[in-house]
């Protein structure tokens, strides 16, 4: 028995420790744990404890009886020696001493019946029996008559329940949340701990998705007496936020030191609903004072109406403003006028303007506001210009309204003219100016504020300096950046995250990780800075470690930091980490967002997993429309277009997504036509207009037909209509030139468009691809030229094109010294294209062994167009040896290529050796082997 009391302690503290380390354990190495411990039995967690009860009592009850047993064994073994001295009391317990003597003597045996003169042995077992059951009825008889009350806890309206629930659901609507009953649940402790507990998320996600409108969920833990001990809640979707603003205005009326006469502040109460006014001290408040608490109370509510956008609200205040005779007073009137302009209501804010009694430049600066923030720069203009007087708000009024607009070169004409005038500038005219001069790119309008924030001493201040390390970042003027974040004299997290950031969005992410460990309070910003740069270096790794890093420290991520490791998990080798980043979705109740929904069956799609992306999409709300393009773009990726044309044709509500994702399926299936045909059928019975991307689609699939008369229609429709060009969109109009045969007109459009498009490689690599595919190698490497002397850095395509200009000319030590400075000075691996032009090059040059040699250095493993490309140099230039173990490799990796045996049988006649052409010949024929026939045009 102690031996068992041992083994159950031990389990109870092994499932102790095992609950203690699956939580401690990092979210990505919980599923090996989770499988190991499938196969094993689950039990609550108190069971090891009922189990140590049960066996405590019954320990109790055999010490109880040993105890009993030695007990009255004395006792009767005390009353044998008594009875030889009381002769008169020997015959009254002579017929009961033999038998008790001998069940409670231990060494009695079968030779001790000729002792007792009765002859009569009872068994033992009988009194055992006997005596345990009396025990076990004695403890029921207690638990019934005293049982409800041991089970009561210290509240004082503690039934003692026997059979309560150990939990309950409570739905509670906004009413119920807000009256009194629910003060008791309020109180009650969360459970796990605290209400960031993280073992209780998922739980917690689920009583959102079930709570009412502006209500919650309640999950009520219950003793055994039936008294609430913990709970757990989830609150609803929240509507009508909008009294949080009229609370900051009735907390005002409250605390004011003079109350606000009634007779004013009661008809403003009844514009909203008393639910709106969380303070129920105002229906019994003095309302006597005097008007100075009356223009800041209005002041407050106007404000507040312009910030929630509260039109209807808006509208009564300013009526009872006009009926109270309080239009006179400036002060209200510009409230009223900046509510009206905040909501970009401008026929009411004129109104307002043109009846103010007392306009002053603060009135002029509302409506240039008021016309900025609706686009009307140039009623701005016209009124800024009659304005009376102009102070540097009023500049920066309008500058903002420029750079708002992305109107940034009238945002600093402006401000010149303001430094012109001689009018100073303060920290938000500074920073406005910033952020303009950052969007335009200039390096030396950037050092030109630095200077003037020197010279007007406010660089030391931290938001000023903060915008100028932001537009040194913006600028990609790194250096200069990490100079005035080392100088400036007092940081906080947001100038940390601003310089992290610049590091991160240039790629340099060993320098962002020295300065991400030097942040001693990173907040979520931060983190997801560090996570987004290793996400731009393609290091998954590295960012899956950053953010179970930020779990540990117990922030949550965000919607969009999840979205981000989604898509980059479906970019990567394997699906494992997706599917634990689903998980962890799920768990923190992510998953109620569609746009999630679609990252996940975007994923499972991506990742050659369409079982469980249709899974996801039949458990998501399919008639969301994003949902059905994830899906649409999954089948795509798969090329299984079929598929994907019947979830679009079964899409009701396409959007430009839907028809884009259609039609580059068909431009990357080899089905121009098909692409052609639906983006007529976009253009005539749609409602959705094509953006850059569907022309990106439709150029590409001309490419592939070669029509230059197609692509030529397509060219004037983009210029009919109001698509913004970008980068691919012109690229993708170069590469369709070139490839349909009218380089010149390439050439044309390159160069109309570099100036605009002077920072991206996409036009360039067009171009420069186009000319080498057309045997212009002069042009292309002149280009590529023309290319490094700008700050715009080759990738691997650009080097495709210049390795072809430099084998259609010829040029083997120039190509030599690109491929070399691919590694060397621009960090880019080469890949098997790039091999394949080396090899071209080295083939048709005569230096065949070398290319031999280049093939079997290659980190990866030669495919049949390298091989390919061998053998033809081979015959070229006769060389039996390597075109043999050329055709040798092409049979290994494809037996049924005859295009290889042709070859090989043509070097074989070059050479003049016909018994092997004839030999090769019979095995064609002997083996079936299939190659297509060359034909001539000419009748």
């Amino acid at each position: 028995m102690l031996h068992l009391f041992f083994v159950c302690s031990s389990a109870a503290s092994t499932t102790t420790a095992a609950k203690e380390d699956s939580t401690s354990m990092p979210p990505f190495s919980r599923s090996t744990a989770n499988q190991s411990s499938s196969s094993s039995l689950h039990l609550c967690k108190h069971s090891p404890s009922a189990t140590l009860d049960l066996l405590i009592l019954i320990l109790v009850l055999f010490s109880g009886t040993f105890l009993l047993s030695s007990y009255f064994s004395y006792l009767i073994h005390s009353l044998s020696l008594l009875s030889s001295h009381f002769p008169s009391i020997t015959i009254s317990i002579s017929s009961l001493l033999p038998p008790l003597i001998f069940f409670f003597s231990s060494d009695h045996n079968t030779e001790d019946e000729d002792h007792h003169p009765s002859g009569i042995i009872p068994p033992p077992a009988s009194f055992f029996f006997a005596f345990a059951v009396f025990f076990a009825a004695s403890i029921a008889f207690l638990d019934l008559c005293c049982g409800s009350r041991s089970r009561k806890c210290r509240n004082r309206k503690c039934k003692g329940m026997k059979k309560a629930m150990e939990f309950d659901l409570q739905l509670q609507t906004e009413e119920c949340v807000k009256s009194g009953s629910v003060k008791e649940i309020d109180r009650l402790p969360w459970k796990g701990g605290s209400e960031s507990n993280p073992d209780y998320e998922c739980l917690r996600a689920e009583l959102r998705k079930m709570a009412p409108v502006n209500g919650r969920a309640v999950l009520i833990f219950r003793s055994k007496c039936g008294c609430p001990i913990a709970k757990l809640e989830g609150w609803g979707p929240k509507r009508g936020r909008r009294h949080k603003n009229w609370n900051l205005v009735t907390s005002e009326f409250v605390g004011s030191v003079n109350p606000v006469p009634a007779t004013f502040l009661l008809p403003l109460i009844s514009l909203r609903p008393a639910r709106y006014f969380s303070f129920p001290s105002l229906t019994h408040f003095d309302f006597s004072g005097e008007s100075s608490n009356i223009e800041r109370a209005l002041v407050s509510a106007l404000g507040s109406c312009a910030s929630s956008n509260d039109v209807t609200c808006g509208r009564q205040i300013h009526g009872r403003v006009l009926k109270s005779g309080h239009d006179s007073n400036g002060f209200i009137c510009n409230s009223v006028l900046n509510m009206y302009a905040k909501c970009r209501l401008l026929v009411d804010a004129e109104s307002v303007f043109r009846a103010h009694a007392k306009l002053d430049s603060a009135s002029f600066n509302i409506m240039v506001d008021g016309y900025a923030r609706s686009r009307r720069l140039g009623d701005a203009l016209k009124l800024f210009d009659v304005m009376p007087e102009r102070s540097c708000v009023s500049y920066t009024t309008l500058i903002k309204g420029y750079a708002q607009n992305n109107q940034w070169s009238e945002a600093m004409e402006l401000f010149r003219e303001m430094r012109n005038l001689g009018i100073m500038l303060n920290e938000v005219t500074l920073a406005t100016v910033i952020s303009a001069c950052s969007h335009l790119g200039g390096i030396w309008d950037c050092k030109m504020l630095h200077s003037l924030a020197i010279k007007l001493n406010l660089d030391d201040r931290v938001f000023a300096s903060t915008n100028l390390l932001l537009m040194y970042c913006i600028c990609s003027c790194l250096k200069d950046a990490r100079k005035l974040f080392d100088e400036m004299p007092e940081r906080n997290l947001v100038t940390w995250n601003v310089m992290l950031n610049g590091y991160s969005k240039a790629g340099l992410i060993e320098q962002a990780k020295e300065l991400f460990d030097q942040i001693t309070e990173k907040d979520i910003v931060s983190w997801g800075t560090m996570i987004d740069g290793c996400l731009r270096k393609n290091q998954l790794d590295e960012a899956l470690v950053y953010y179970t890093e930020m779990l540990r420290r117990g922030m949550k991520p965000s919607e969009v930091m999840m979205v981000d490791l989604l898509s980059a998990s479906a970019r990567s080798v394997g699906s494992s980490k997706g599917l634990q980043l689903h998980g962890t979705i799920v768990k923190m109740g992510f998953d109620c967002y569609d746009f999630l929904q679609a990252t996940i069956i975007h994923f499972y799609a991506v990742s050659n997993n369409l079982k469980l992306a249709l899974q996801q999409f039949e458990v998501s709300v399919k008639d969301h429309i994003a949902s059905r393009n994830a899906l649409i773009a999954g089948f795509v990726k798969n090329g299984m277009v079929e598929q994907a044309r019947e979830v679009f044709d079964q899409t009701r509500d396409k959007d430009i997504f839907s028809w884009n994702a259609m039609m580059s399926g068909y431009a990357q299936s080899l089905s121009p036509q098909l692409a052609l045909h639906l983006f007529r059928e976009m253009i005539s019975s749609s409602q959705v207009k094509p953006d850059a991307i569907t022309m990106v689609s439709v150029f590409s699939a001309i490419s592939s037909l070669g029509s230059l008369e197609e692509g030529k229609r397509a060219h004037e429709y983009l210029n009919r209509s109001s698509i913004p060009p970008n980068d691919n969109l012109i690229a993708a109009i170069i590469n369709m030139y070139a490839k349909c045969g009218s380089i010149e007109t390439a050439l044309n459009i390159f160069h109309q468009t570099k100036n605009i498009f002077s920072s991206t490689i996409s036009p360039w690599n067009a171009i420069i691809c186009g000319s080498a595919t057309h045997g212009h190698a002069k042009l292309a490497l002149d280009l590529y030229s023309d290319l490094q002397s700008l700050p715009i850095k080759p990738n691997s395509i650009t080097f495709v094109g210049v390795l072809s200009a430099c084998c259609h000319a010829g040029l083997v030590e120039l190509g030599k010294t690109y491929f070399e400075s691919m590694k060397s000075d621009h960090g880019i691996e080469p890949d098997i294209k790039h091999y394949g032009c080396m090899v071209d090059l080295l083939g048709k040059s005569g230096k065949l062994e070398e290319a031999k040699e280049m093939i079997k250095n290659m980190p990866v493993k030669a495919d049949v167009m390298i091989w390919g490309m061998l053998l033809s140099a081979s015959r070229i230039h006769g060389n039996v040896e390597i075109a043999e173990l050329a055709a040798a490799e092409l049979a290994a990796i494809d037996p049924s290529h005859g295009g290889c045996k042709v070859m090989l049988s043509n070097v074989y006649a070059d050479a003049g050796r016909w018994e092997d052409v004839a030999l090769v010949r019979e095995v064609m024929r002997t083996r079936d082997v299939e190659w297509s026939r060359a034909f001539s045009g000419v009748v």
